[in-house]
Formats: structure tokens, C-alpha cells, sequence
């Protein structure tokens, strides 16, 4: 079924969430065990306010998730992805993660909703730098800015391109397929719905059910990612 959904699909976007990179041993936020928030509260660390008034305990936490991401690769989903967007088989990857692995994969139509850990910027003037900066504990900016990693923080919208990009290509699928988010976060959640509500065929894989796996075409749960991924690849 999911070979002819795919092969007669003329517009296919992937959305990620954190399930796609806990695969390739990334710790994600909320997990019981393994969650980051189990150690750091993220209403002290992740925003603004400890940027600018608790900078050591900011860039420690995010020198630290930098280093993390650095320690791990893409898994072989990640792979397969950016093959079938080579192949022409899927058209845009929508992701909630900061891993900046689909892109690392060789991916290269991604709408990355929360930003990237890969890159930094200057918060006072903007300049771009790559996330190495943070690797070699350079923290300023030529301007004296504190460099931040280019993700979203709470408390701070979504990046306006990465939105609009994302709501444009879920307008356009014909198949939308989620990969390994739990679908709990607004308004990231809403691109299924609305990409179902313009006709596209909607197929969820995530190890727990979604509150949105009663309007999925198709639902896959307690497998992992790369291997149903690398099933459909066979398969085609």
C-alpha cells in the first residue's frame, strides 16, 4: 500500500519530530529516563531572559547540547530521506528537530521549525557563525554580542520563513507522512491536519499513538523509524 502511495504521489512531505533523532542516540526533552529537562529546568535555561541576565548557565547548557549533537550522526532513515528527495520521490522535509541531520544526511529542502544547533548568531547584531564557535569557547561576537545557538527559545515565535515554508508544503502534499513526533505541540501540529483537510493521504509512524492517529490513512506504532523507512525503500 505505502509503495503505491509513494510511487502515485505527485507532492510527498515528511515531518520529523524528536522520535527521528532519539534514533541516532540524540536524549530528547520529556523521556522519563533519558529526558534533558530531568536535569536542567528549561524555564531558567531555554529562553531569553537567561541569554541576557544568566549567560554562564546558558552557554554551558547549549554548549553542551552542541557537543551532543557533534558526539551522534544521522541513522539511516535520515539516509533514505535524502535519497528519495534526490530521486524525486518526496518534495520537503518539515522537522521539529535542531540536529540539523536531515541537512548533515544530504537533505536539502527542510523546513527546520525550532532552527538548527549547527549555527549560531550574534544576538545584538545578528552575524552568523557555524556552531564550531561554541566547540573552540569562542561565546562573542566581533560587535561584543553574545553568540546564541539559532534555534527558537521559549518563549520566542517560530522563525516566520520556516512557518510559512512549512504551511505552503503542507497545503501542497498529496501524501504527508510523520515520522516519530508525538504531535502535542501547537502550532507544529496543525501541518498534518491541514495537509489532510487539502486531500493528502496521511500516514503517522511514532512508537506511542498521536491524538491525531484517528484522521491518519495509515498509523504505524512501536517500530522504529529507519527500519519501516528502509522496509518502504526495499519494497519500491
Amino acid at each position: 500500500m505505502m509503495n503505491d502511495w509513494l510511487n502515485q504521489s505527485r507532492y510527498t512531505v515528511v515531518f520529523t519530530g524528536a522520535g527521528m533523532s532519539t534514533e541516532s542516540g540524540l536524549p530528547d526533552f520529556r523521556s522519563s529516563s533519558h529526558g534533558l529537562w530531568n536535569k536542567q529546568d528549561p524555564s531558567k535555561i531555554a529562553n531569553t531572559d537567561a541569554l541576557n541576565n544568566n549567560v554562564d548557565a546558558f552557554i554551558d547548557f547549549y554548549r553542551s547540547r552542541v557537543l551532543n549533537v557533534k558526539d551522534y550522526k544521522p541513522h539511516k532513515g535520515h539516509q533514505i530521506l535524502a535519497d528519495w528527495e534526490n530521486q524525486g520521490l518526496i518534495q520537503s522535509i518539515i522537522t521539529q528537530n535542531v540536529d540539523g541531520f536531515h541537512q548533515v544526511a544530504g537533505s536539502k529542502h527542510v523546513a527546520e521549525l525550532h532552527g538548527t544547533l549547527q549555527k549560531l548568531h550574534c544576538q545584538s547584531c545578528g552575524r552568523k557563525y557555524s556552531s564550531e564557535a561554541y566547540v573552540d569557547r569562542d561565546y562573542y561576537c566581533e560587535c561584543g554580542g553574545i553568540l546564541r545557538p539559532s534555534i527558537v527559545l521559549f518563549g520566542e515565535t517560530l522563525p516566520q520563513q520556516a512557518f510559512q515554508t512549512a504551511l505552503t508544503e503542507a497545503e501542497k502534499a498529496d501524501l504527508f507522512i510523520v515520522l516519530g513526533s508525538s504531535l502535542s505541540v501547537t502550532p507544529a501540529n496543525q501541518f498534518p491536519l491541514i495537509a489532510k483537510d487539502n486531500g493528502a493521504k496521511l500516514v503517522i509512524v511514532n512508537r506511542e499513538p498521536t491524538e491525531l492517529d484517528k484522521f491518519a490513512d495509515k498509523v504505524i506504532h512501536h517500530r522504529q523509524i529507519g527500519d519501516v523507512l528502509q522496509e518502504w525503500d526495499n519494497a519500491r
